[in-house]
């Protein structure tokens, strides 16, 4: 199948790109950037030259419909909202990786966003495409919403423990780092060298966009409406997500059995690997790859469990989960063009 991708010049598409680059099943095809459109893939991106040679295009929805069948959409919040209508008056599938169409609650949207939410016919339409959590939805989706890298690293940390009884689900705090990829490829001064190098900060203080998201989630899955303490820090390093998460249990609890637990839970999940008692996983175990690593400690000094989760917030938290959804709606094997070990060092 031929993948046109919407926001050609973005981080998320380039990941994209090299994803589709080695599947069985999928190739490039269309690549929209209306800023750029007419110049060469690799004019902006000289590393893909005599690999991906083909102009940038506008955005013309019966164009792509013509000459695909999937559409990934990288595009910033508050795009994707007003381009997805027209591909779906098509018939094509779409996967969109912003957050147009994660919250079911446009009031919700508006209020974190501070964009004009998506119509409510297609938000009504759009499957939430945590893929380890929501697989038999995906396959029947034609209009997916991709999660955010923070609520992907985030939900597969504590779900597991949030669907027992074992947890006290109102005391659940989330301590969140990023690469700076996660800023995307515009300048801004948040992301200049000088600023972030040899330096971390916290941002966006109770005031996260994915914080509805987390919740949303949570709470379908937990049974009861979740709120969390979520706090999010600019990390100096490229890629990757780690989401050291704290909360209290209602009962004592080794670690050995919450692993047990967690590995019961994600069995037959090729993406998610659980760290044995003991081992905490970094962001560097995980660079390049599709995998989401949890590692946990159950302090019974405090009665605490930490939750320590980690994801390359590209590939798991952006590309890789899309084309993993993708491999799902068609019918492919999970791991179809996901099987890259981490990078490292």
């Amino acid at each position: 199948m031929r993948a046109a991708i919407i926001g050609g010049t973005g981080y998320g598409s380039i990941e994209l790109i090299r994803l589709i680059h080695q599947h069985p099943y999928l190739e490039v095809g269309t690549v929209v950037s209306n800023s750029q459109a007419g110049n060469n893939f690799s004019d902006s991106y000289p590393h893909l030259s005599e690999v991906i040679e083909q102009p940038l295009e506008k955005f013309d929805a019966e164009s792509i419909a013509k000459n695909n069948e999937v559409v990934f959409l990288a595009t910033p919040s508050g795009v994707s909202s007003n381009l997805v209508p027209q591909l779906m008056e098509t018939g094509i599938k779409c996967i969109d990786l912003s957050g147009d169409f994660r919250l079911r609650s446009a009031e919700q949207y508006e209020t974190w966003y501070k964009k004009r939410p998506a119509s409510h016919e297609y938000i009504k339409q759009a499957v939430y495409g945590l893929s380890e959590i929501y697989p038999e939805k995906v396959k029947t989706a034609s209009l997916l919403s991709n999660p955010g890298c923070y609520p992907t690293a985030a939900t597969l940390g504590l779900l597991p423990i949030l669907k027992t009884n074992l947890a006290d689900k109102e005391s659940i705090i989330i301590d969140a780092k990023s690469g700076v990829t996660g800023a995307g490829r515009g300048l801004s001064l948040t992301s200049h060298y000088a600023e972030i190098n040899e330096n971390i900060k916290a941002y966006k203080l109770g005031a996260h966009q994915h914080i509805p998201e987390i919740e949303q989630v949570l709470s379908d899955e937990s049974g009861s409406p979740i709120t969390v303490t979520f706090m999010t820090h600019l990390a100096p390093m490229n890629r990757g997500i780690m989401c050291t998460m704290y909360l209290k249990l209602n009962q004592k609890i080794p670690t050995k059995e919450v692993v047990e637990l967690y590995n019961e839970f994600y069995k037959n999940k090729p993406f998610v690997r659980i760290r044995p008692v003991g081992v905490v996983p970094s962001t560097k175990e995980v660079q390049g790859s599709n995998y989401c690593d949890i590692g946990l400690h159950a302090d019974e000094r405090t009665n605490r469990l930490t939750v320590v989760s980690v994801i390359d917030n590209l590939v798991k938290g952006a590309a890789g989960q899309a084309i993993q959804n993708a491999n799902l709606m068609f019918g492919w094997d999970e791991q179809s063009g996901l099987n890259q070990l981490p990078i490292y060092p």
